[in-house]
């Protein structure tokens, strides 16, 4: 008797899209794992549980996004200030919005170096997520076409509860 992990495949599937690739990763012969991973997907508690953790990873994502956002799109004015400012107080260094910058240092002469982050890794960056976005939204359209979107009807059988929360398959 195999076991399903259904943790790993849920977390490969969000990751990957794919319900075989996702099966193999969760313990599955790869012989098998098309079918059971395609069984798995059927079942509407590892649907449940995709869409959820997909929405815990959307917040992340979201978090990532705003930072490069701000990196790409942010003004560098403050930093810019300080470094022509004669004297630099603590008041100063406080109240200045240094999120570009990477690094300042002192240089030999008494002059100020002050490096930015990179504003064109931080566009590419949130143009390969907006990629990946687009790609998980097209997988997702896939699987409601295939499967239905969640019917609030009673379960099909076979179906478990919500609350249910079988980390592992045997089969």
């Amino acid at each position: 008797m195999n076991v399903i992990d259904i943790k790993d495949f849920i977390l490969a599937f969000v990751k990957g899209g794919s319900a075989e690739e996702a099966a193999i990763c969760a313990g599955v012969s790869p012989l098998r794992a098309r079918l059971e991973g395609l069984r798995l997907l059927s079942r509407r508690s590892v649907r449940r549980r995709i869409e959820r953790y997909r929405r815990e990873m959307s917040q992340t994502s979201d978090d990532a996004r705003a930072g490069l956002s701000r990196l790409a799109y942010g003004r560098a004015n403050d930093a810019v200030a300080l470094a022509f400012a004669d004297e630099i107080t603590p008041a100063m260094l406080a109240a200045a919005d240094l999120y570009n910058v990477s690094e300042i240092k002192r240089v030999k002469g008494g002059g100020v170096e002050i490096k930015f982050f990179d504003r064109q890794k931080a566009l590419e960056r949130l143009a390969e997520m907006n990629e990946s976005d687009r790609s998980e939204q097209k997988a997702r359209r896939l699987v409601d076409a295939i499967y239905g979107s969640e019917p609030s009807a009673a379960a099909a059988p076979g179906d478990e509860p919500e609350e249910a929360s079988d980390d592992a398959l045997h089969y």
